[in-house]
């Protein structure tokens, strides 16, 4: 019986330093995803200050650019739309329709509307029918962010976004 208790404690040993080993491997790659999400996000802000510079968004005036109601005239520098065909979000203001947005952006204010909960991106994206994997759900975080930030979406904690309460009198934003 001393052998099966000294292997059963080998075997504990084992899994113990694995556990050990893991949560090492689990904290470098915490480390690791914190500046690569930083990163990622001083390169969100920079190419988004470009695209507004580029595309003569941000002027100081809470007009859209001309034409951007206009799918046909979105990369015409008469316009007023980037060049390089950047899409732009407008900031959120009552009488603002959604259908100033792009379809993408229109249809995650749907899939929120029709969830009637805060979701996470991973979750917004698997309603969407969108794929799961990494790389596409930190693009849609990117793009619920920028939402979030102009006044489409609310955050309700740390990566939960749903639709903000408006009142009544607004029948530019479904309800939430």
């Amino acid at each position: 019986m001393a052998s099966l208790i000294e292997e059963l404690r080998r075997r504990e040993a084992a899994a113990r330093q694995e556990v050990d080993e893991l949560r090492g491997e689990i904290a470098r790659l915490g480390e690791r995803l914190a500046r690569a999400e930083e990163r990622l996000s001083r390169l969100e802000v920079t190419r988004e200050t470009v695209a507004e510079i580029l595309g003569g968004v941000g002027t100081g005036t809470d007009e859209p650019a001309a034409g951007a109601a206009d799918p046909s005239l979105a990369g015409s520098r008469l316009a007023g739309g980037s060049p390089a065909g950047v899409v732009t979000v407008p900031p959120w203001r009552p009488g603002l329709a959604q259908s100033v947005l792009p379809p993408s952006y229109r249809d995650l204010l749907e899939v929120l509307a029709d969830a009637g909960r805060p979701l996470r991106a991973g979750g917004i994206a698997a309603a969407a029918g969108l794929s799961t994997d990494k790389s596409t759900v930190e693009g849609l975080r990117s793009k619920l962010k920028r939402l979030a930030e102009r006044g489409w979406l609310a955050e309700d904690g740390p990566g939960l976004f749903t639709l903000p309460r408006r009142g009544a009198q607004d029948a530019s934003h479904p309800p939430a």
